[in-house]
């Protein structure tokens, strides 16, 4: 299991020229789910988004988190992160998880995210989706598990 979180000061996510969700202050994860990935493993991503210090306090250090400064995740599947590059100019995505078992483990992992008391907003699952983001720094944190 993979994200990317990037901190931003609003993103928006539209399909098919529609608003589907918006947020403003907080963090845009990209989330990919790879074959043979748990559940355990989605707690532990979730438990990480809402503590991961990379927003600033009044000295302008990294020390807050997504909680600590009220803002919002915009958790968007993306299963292109398991894309494999190595060989040839076309990515190979076999290391990512069958459809219907990532978005069991993408749903469950958002519901862990709201536990936590984080506005979480979603992208539609499997959907061409088009996301605007103002990054903020840029900050972009990549974690695997």
């Amino acid at each position: 299991m993979k994200f990317v979180a990037q901190r931003v000061l609003r993103a928006r996510l539209t399909v098919n020229g529609q608003p589907v969700s918006e947020i403003g202050c907080g963090l845009v994860v990209y989330f990919g789910v790879r074959t043979g990935d748990e559940y355990l493993q989605a707690e532990k991503c979730a438990e990480k988004l809402v503590s991961l210090r990379i927003f600033p306090d009044e000295a302008g250090k990294m020390n807050r988190s997504v909680r600590d400064v009220k803002g919002e995740i915009l958790f968007v599947s993306q299963f292109t992160l398991y894309g494999d590059c190595r060989k040839g100019n076309r990515p190979s995505f076999t290391e990512a998880e069958r459809p219907e078992r990532a978005k069991e483990l993408y749903d469950y992992a958002a519901d862990r995210l709201k536990l936590y008391g984080v506005g979480v907003k979603t992208g539609i699952f499997g959907a061409d989706m088009t996301i605007e983001q103002v990054n903020d720094g840029p900050v972009t944190i990549e974690y695997e598990i």
